[in-house]
Order: C-alpha cells, then sequence, then structure tokens
C-alpha cells in the first residue's frame, strides 16, 4: 500500500528532491526491482481481450510475459535490474492483512452480484480486486529470471527494506518500486515509473532522501513518525491527522510520542503506539 500520500506532501514542501528522467540516463546503473509489485502490475494489466492471458492448458502467463518483456525493455536501455522478492510479512503488519482479507472477501460478494447482474465494468472492477501474487506466481517468474541470467534476491522480509538495504550497501543505485515506503526504509535514491516508462509514456521520477529531509527539515527519525502519521501498514493511524497536519505536527513537537502527549493526553496510554519501521538485514 505504501505511505499515504507521502509523493504529493514531497512535491509540496521538496519538490527539489524530485527529479525527471529519461529511462535512458540509467544506462550502466544496477537497480534493485520490487518483484511483487511488478507481478501485482502484469496481472492486473498484462490481458487479452479483457482476460488475463493463459497459456493452451488455462495457467495464466500475464505475469511471465510482462516480466519478460520489461525486464528486455530495461537491459534493451543498459539496466541492470536486480529483482527482490517479498519474504515472510512482519508480525506488525498483521492488521493490514487482516484487512486486505476482509476487503477481498467484500470484493468475491461484489464480483457475484456482478456476475449475475451481466455488470461487465463492475466485474472487471471486481476481478481485479481479488488479484492476489501467489508463491507459484513468484516461482514461475524466479525461473524465467534464472533462464534469462538475470539475478534476483528473496528478501527475509519486506522487498522494500531490502532494496533500500542494497541501496545503501552500495551494491545498486536505486530503489525501482511504485510504493513510497523505500524512502522510510532509508533508500538513498527511489525511482518511480522506471518499469513503465515507456509504456506509458511517463518520465522516471527519481526521489533523492538526504534532499528531502534537508528541504522539510527531518531527521531521519521525525521523518519515520511523518510517514507513520500519515498512514502506513504497520500500525493504525490517528484520527483527524492529513498530510498538512501531520507535517505541521511533526515540527512543532519533533516526535509522535510528544505529539500524543500535546494533542490529548489520553492518546498516549490507549493501544495506538508509535512504532520503528521493520529493518532489513
Amino acid at each position: 500500500m505504501g505511505i499515504h500520500g507521502l509523493a504529493k506532501l514531497i512535491a509540496d514542501h521538496a519538490p527539489g528532491a524530485i527529479k525527471e528522467q529519461d529511462i535512458k540516463n540509467y544506462f550502466g546503473r544496477k537497480i534493485a526491482i520490487d518483484a511483487s509489485m511488478c507481478i501485482y502490475q502484469f496481472l492486473i494489466a498484462v490481458r487479452q481481450d479483457g482476460n488475463v492471458l493463459q497459456n493452451e492448458d488455462g495457467e495464466t502467463t500475464s505475469h511471465l510475459m510482462g516480466m519478460f518483456y520489461r525486464t528486455i525493455r530495461m537491459l534493451e536501455n543498459g539496466i541492470k535490474p536486480v529483482y527482490v522478492f517479498d519474504g515472510k510479512p512482519p508480525q506488525l503488519k498483521s492488521s493490514e492483512l487482516e484487512k486486505r482479507g476482509e476487503r477481498r472477501a467484500e470484493a468475491e460478494k461484489l464480483l457475484a452480484k456482478a456476475q449475475e447482474l451481466g455488470e461487465q465494468e463492475n466485474i472487471d472492477k471486481f476481478s481485479k480486486r481479488l488479484v492476489k501474487v501467489t508463491k507459484q506466481h513468484n516461482d514461475e517468474c524466479k525461473k524465467l529470471l534464472t533462464l534469462m541470467g538475470v539475478p534476483y534476491i528473496e528478501a527475509p522480509c519486506e522487498a522494500e527494506a531490502s532494496c533500500a538495504a542494497l541501496v545503501k550497501g552500495g551494491k545498486v543505485f536505486a530503489t525501482a518500486t511504485e510504493d513510497m515506503d523505500g524512502l522510510t526504509f532509508g533508500t538513498n535514491v527511489l525511482l518511480r515509473h522506471l518499469t513503465a516508462s515507456e509504456a506509458k509514456k511517463l518520465p522516471v521520477q527519481e526521489f533523492h532522501y538526504n534532499r528531502i529531509l534537508q528541504d522539510i527539515g527531518l531527521t531521519n527519525e521525525q521523518f519515520i513518525d511523518l510517514c507513520i502519521l500519515l498512514g502506513c501498514d504497520y500500525c493504525g493511524t490517528i484520527k483527524g491527522i492529513g498530510p498538512k497536519r501531520a507535517i505541521d505536527l511533526i515540527r512543532q513537537h519533533g516526535s509522535i510520542e510528544e505529539i500524543l502527549e500535546n494533542i490529548d493526553p489520553n492518546l498516549s496510554s490507549v493501544a495506538y503506539k508509535a512504532v520503528d519501521m521493520p529493518q532489513e538485514t
């Protein structure tokens, strides 16, 4: 899901931290790529006549077609991709996963109703909501990448965290993903639209983490607290706090703990508790 509204907040408060680039500018660069995000996009978008691509045995091939052609496109532009696959979800994410399960169950009911009424637009909409990246999808893509000679890594936990660790360790230049979590994990450079820039005719957005902290005027710890206030997958949110108020409160009080004490003393003793983002090694 990412961090709610973070991209717009950065564009509003630290526009100098965002650069627009052409995909050709990454010639010779090693880029860590969130594999699960890519596979999900393929399952949603790579279709024929409104249906998921399948082989003659009825097996879904959308993820393989998408992975193959997108990787070829990057290689043709001189990019050296390193795909990173999600590992076991952290315990902190269990609440969010439960909510996703509830949303899937609701989507199944709405899909059945749409099919009964023959509402094709709603059938397509609710079918997409039920798309889920499975272990089989991941394993098939790993086999394809092996045959193509393209490296991949299995993260112990969140892919974005391992991507950030590769960037911070100097192993790759940047993290490529559509979610903004990579910045929260501390990746120095985050690329959006890299993997879809040519298909959608979009420039690559390059976010520079240190410049973001400098221009907004936050420490790393304060930035993480800001992301928690905006809304993430790891903990609850505080009612009535949107992007504008979140950044004002962080600047004024410096931390979530101080914010809780000052906006409502009772909040500091309730179930909501500020947490650190899980780290990868």
